[in-house]
């Protein structure tokens, strides 16, 4: 039996039917024996809104009102989520970032996660539930509501993975893979079945926006294995891991990544 991390993105929480269909696949992988921890973002668009209504309301919204509004769509996906799985016959329970506690250091809007307390959560797996947390967001040791940064998602699954030493991190997104370019706009690039750290990094730190380039980072450090995958199909996703798995003479070019409006100066 494995702990699995399973992750989804804003497209796969993205209505109610999708909600649906990622709890049926969490459904199947606890059904294979797996104790799953989810992590979610909050639904597609939804982030977004909430940005709009803040500036709707004054163009100097404080930094920590604007976390206190924006960790509010991660809430919603976790409830939406755990009510569908309980209704297929799962028991699932979601925790916000204060009941847990997840802990952060940093500024508003740009914290970064440095412990989650592990003994409600393991309690609850163990007891063959479904523990649902949300993505994006924790609580400093002043009791501050904090966010960590756009994409941070990525970030809070590799560091629950990495703090209750998961087997894996899978990251479901609506794309089966990483692929060699975006397939949106080049119609031949290829999925990648194996990626290292080192290659990932560099791709998403150049405009691929598959994974947020801090989350690939501290999987590196910590050597944990992650896979994206997708939501919608069944197709085997990328596997993402150390360069000793990788058999270079297979390959010459990885992929290709690029990022718009941006000028480089060099002196």
């Amino acid at each position: 039996m494995a702990k699995k991390v399973l992750k989804f993105g804003g497209t796969s929480v993205g209505s109610i039917e999708r909600i649906i269909n990622a709890a049926k696949i969490i459904k199947r992988e606890q059904e294979g024996g797996n104790s799953i921890i989810v992590v979610v973002s909050a639904m597609a668009g939804k982030t977004n809104e909430l940005i709009d209504q803040s500036k709707a309301i004054s163009k100097n919204f404080t930094r920590r009102e604007l976390d206190v509004l924006l960790t509010s769509g991660e809430q919603v996906s976790s409830a939406l989520l755990c009510g569908a799985l309980n209704e297929i016959g799962v028991k699932a329970k979601s925790w916000m970032n204060w009941q847990i506690p997840i802990i952060t250091e940093g500024e508003n809007t740009n914290s970064r996660i440095i412990n989650i307390n592990k003994e409600k959560i393991n309690k609850f797996i163990l007891d063959g539930g479904v523990a649902v947390i949300p993505g994006f967001q924790g609580i400093s040791i002043n009791g501050d509501i904090t966010s960590i940064g756009r994409g941070g998602s990525d970030a809070t699954a590799v560091a629950v993975a990495k703090i209750f030493n998961t087997d894996s991190c899978e990251i479901y997104t609506d794309v089966d893979g990483v692929y060699s370019s975006d397939p949106n706009k080049i119609p031949v690039a290829k999925k990648i079945d194996k990626i290292s750290y080192e290659e990932m990094l560099e791709l998403s730190s150049l405009g691929a926006k598959v994974m947020q380039s801090s989350a690939v980072q501290t999987a590196m450090i910590h050597d944990i294995p992650l896979e994206v995958k997708s939501t919608f199909t069944n197709r085997k996703g990328t596997k993402i891991f150390g360069q000793e798995n990788i058999d270079y003479n297979k390959k010459v070019i990885t992929g290709v990544a690029y990022s718009k409006d941006e000028a480089k100066i060099i002196f």
